[in-house]
């Protein structure tokens, strides 16, 4: 990893306050794994008091918007738990709940069961992103009264733009700055057609540096407060060009809405829903039971053809019922000013973008962010 940041140019304070900690894990922590104790009970109020109450690691909670059994999630937790340094806490949806946004539950009973990942305590809830976060930093469900720090993430798909607004992986560390508590939200740019799984684990270990200068620096009482940090990993994270400290971009794909048969609707949207994956260039694919026509009929940035007399239309209750499905399509943008966060993201650049609580961020916390960020990496350079 020492090799790969010196190559990418990783900011350089990051580089060097991650040397000393990176150094350290060598010596021996393979065996601080093991200690940790896994919950024993099956019933939700039975963690383990041991693991909850070592004061001697800082708690680290972990969420994500793609379900407790994703990838990116897996890994990471795998990454802090090994690292031997961290207390994990993992509290995440049981399933899919990516694009949910700032979403809560409020009128249903929402369930919690425990869930295996070896050293850490992890739950998952029948909720969103943020049922997650809020849940777990109630006090309700963990014995400690917050983490040092909340990551959200590795989710597939970037965030950047306007799509920060639907996705539920940011909507995760924006809980948890709402909250009061440090957050970061992760992305990996996936992209089908050139993503493989490993570059999940490679996403973890390029995100590593810094979460730990993030911790060691809300610890010290200098990492940056009144935001949170959302981080887009390029689509090939070990080939990355270093982190880039990036503006919130305007950019937004196009929302398409598909006409859908009435003879395939209740199979295919619903199927199609539940299976997305993420944010990206596409919000929604066709389920696997959808016809080859209704593939052809996709939108594409060259062509828009959305066929009228595919809709389709049933009675009931003496009401007309169509149904539709929506699909992003991505938008090119030329001329796009370089420190905005899609454009770094495009151009190879792991972009760190601070996000306010306020409508505009304010040029103090702007420059805090701005000048944490440039601290953690320019000691490469």
């Amino acid at each position: 990893m020492t090799t790969t940041t010196r190559k990418n140019m990783l900011p350089p304070g990051l580089v060097n306050n991650l040397q000393e900690v990176l150094l350290s894990r060598k010596g021996g922590n393979s065996d601080k794994k093991d200690e940790q104790p896994k919950p024993e009970d099956s019933t939700v109020t039975s963690t383990s008091a041991s693991d909850e109450n070592d004061n001697s690691k800082p708690v680290v909670l972990v969420t994500n918007g793609e379900g407790i059994d994703s990838l990116g999630l897996v890994y990471l937790v795998q990454a802090l738990v090994a690292s031997g340094l961290y207390n994990v806490h993992v509290c995440a949806p049981q399933s899919d709940k990516s694009v949910s946004g700032h979403s809560v539950t409020i009128r249903e009973t929402i369930t919690v069961a425990p869930s295996e990942i070896e050293g850490a305590t992890a739950y998952e809830v029948s909720g969103t992103t943020v049922d997650c976060v809020s849940l777990a930093l109630s006090g309700a469900l963990f014995s400690w009264s917050k983490p040092l720090l909340v990551i959200s993430g590795i989710n597939r798909g970037s965030s950047c733009g306007h799509h920060l607004f639907y996705s539920s992986v940011v909507a995760g560390a924006r809980e948890a700055s709402i909250c009061g508590v440090p957050s970061l939200s992760i992305s990996l740019n996936w992209k089908r057609e050139e993503s493989q799984e490993s570059d999940f684990k490679d996403a973890v270990a390029v995100s590593l540096p810094l979460i730990t200068a993030a911790i060691r620096d809300i610890e010290k009482g200098v990492f940056p407060k009144s935001c949170f940090l959302n981080i887009e990993i390029p689509t090939s994270p070990s080939t990355n060009k270093g982190f880039k400290l990036t503006k919130q971009s305007m950019w937004r794909s196009a929302p398409n809405w598909l006409a859908v048969s009435a003879n395939r609707h209740s199979s295919s949207a619903a199927h199609f829903m539940s299976n997305q994956q993420s944010l990206g260039l596409q919000l929604a694919q066709l389920s696997r039971d959808a016809s080859a026509a209704g593939a052809a009929r996709r939108i594409t940035t060259q062509r828009q053809n959305v066929e009228v007399e595919s809709v389709g239309t049933v009675k009931s209750d003496n009401k007309v019922k169509k149904y539709f499905r929506l699909e992003f399509i991505n938008n090119e943008q030329e001329d796009a000013d370089e420190d905005l966060d899609f454009k770094a993201l495009d151009n190879g650049f792991v972009a760190v973008t601070p996000i306010s609580l306020s409508p505009q961020i304010k040029s103090d916390i702007q420059t805090a962010a701005s000048d944490w960020i440039s601290g953690v990496l320019k000691e490469e350079q």
